[in-house]
């Protein structure tokens, strides 16, 4: 064998292991949870995506992909359709059942924590970035998430300094119904903490508030995440449904703050230090608002 094709065969054997890799990492995707489908995004693997759940809405391109219902009411004819090896979830994905069918019909189920925990969203990332064959990018991403987590700290507490930390109530619910606000070992109150607030709650999970409950607690700011209203016209029902809030501090000062309910769904996603920033500057409100990570 001459030199230059001797070389050229040692160069093949080389890559020759990095190509079977690749060529076993799944190529078709339906994610449902909204955080694990902007991670998804976030690490290069979009092109890949064939479906997503219906709290999958960032970013918008997401919403042009086909619909497999949400996320813990998943239907196995509509997901199979799809052709997918694999599914990513979190556990609160489901029902058990179909999960089961999916797992027997060949689909990889890929049922991750949904904790609001860093530790937690660092096992996740690098279990995404190793199925999309680059565990690389998603240390990066995470240092980089750590550090703009590290600003808002330095912020907070900066600010805490200053002024004591108003205490707060985080309602999620939709027009017509009662809100339910979030307990002390959810996303919610993970939020509210780290953006410099006093979660009022004391139960776990989310529940929902009687008026002399909601009185009682009398928050001097309320966070409301609708999922079907936005703005001024998801406040407006809020305060309809809830008339009791008009007469808490929060009400009385007009300190009832929107934010969009996906970041509250699927564990701790892209957007979480933006909107921590967003939360900061409405709790308070005489300080200079955290810049935006340079890209």
């Amino acid at each position: 064998m001459t030199r230059p094709l001797a070389a050229f065969a040692l160069f093949a054997s080389l890559l020759s292991p990095l190509a079977a890799s690749a060529d076993n990492l799944p190529q078709r995707w339906v994610s449902a949870g909204g955080s694990l489908s902007e991670w998804v995004v976030e690490l290069g693997g979009e092109a890949k995506l064939v479906g997503v759940d219906t709290t999958s809405q960032h970013p918008a391109s997401l919403q042009k992909l086909p619909s497999v219902g949400y996320q813990r009411q998943l239907a196995a004819e509509g997901i199979l359709a799809l052709r997918p090896e694999v599914l990513l979830g979190t556990e609160e994905m489901g029902p058990p059942p179909v999960l089961a069918q999916l797992a027997a019909a060949g689909v990889k189920v890929e049922a991750l924590p949904a904790d609001a925990d860093l530790q937690v969203l660092h096992g996740n990332l690098k279990r995404i970035g190793s199925l999309l064959g680059d565990e690389a990018r998603a240390e990066s991403v995470f240092a980089a998430y750590q550090a703009r987590l590290k600003e808002q700290a330095a912020w907070v507490a900066e600010a805490q300094a200053q002024t004591p930390a108003p205490t707060v109530l985080l309602l999620l619910g939709h027009a017509g119904s009662s809100p339910m606000a979030g307990g002390k070992d959810t996303a919610a109150a993970w939020v509210i903490d780290r953006a410099g607030g006093k979660n009022l709650t004391t139960h776990d999970g989310y529940k929902a508030l009687s008026t002399e409950a909601l009185l009682a607690l009398d928050p001097e700011v309320v966070i409301f995440a609708d999922r079907r209203l936005s703005g001024d016209e998801a406040r407006q029902a809020l305060l309809e449904q809830n008339p009791a809030l008009a007469s808490t501090r929060a009400g009385k000062q007009g300190r009832l703050v929107a934010i969009d309910p996906t970041l509250l769904v699927g564990g701790l996603g892209p957007r979480i230090p933006a909107g921590l920033a967003e939360l900061s500057a409405a709790f308070y409100p005489g300080r200079t608002p955290l810049k935006p990570a340079t890209p």
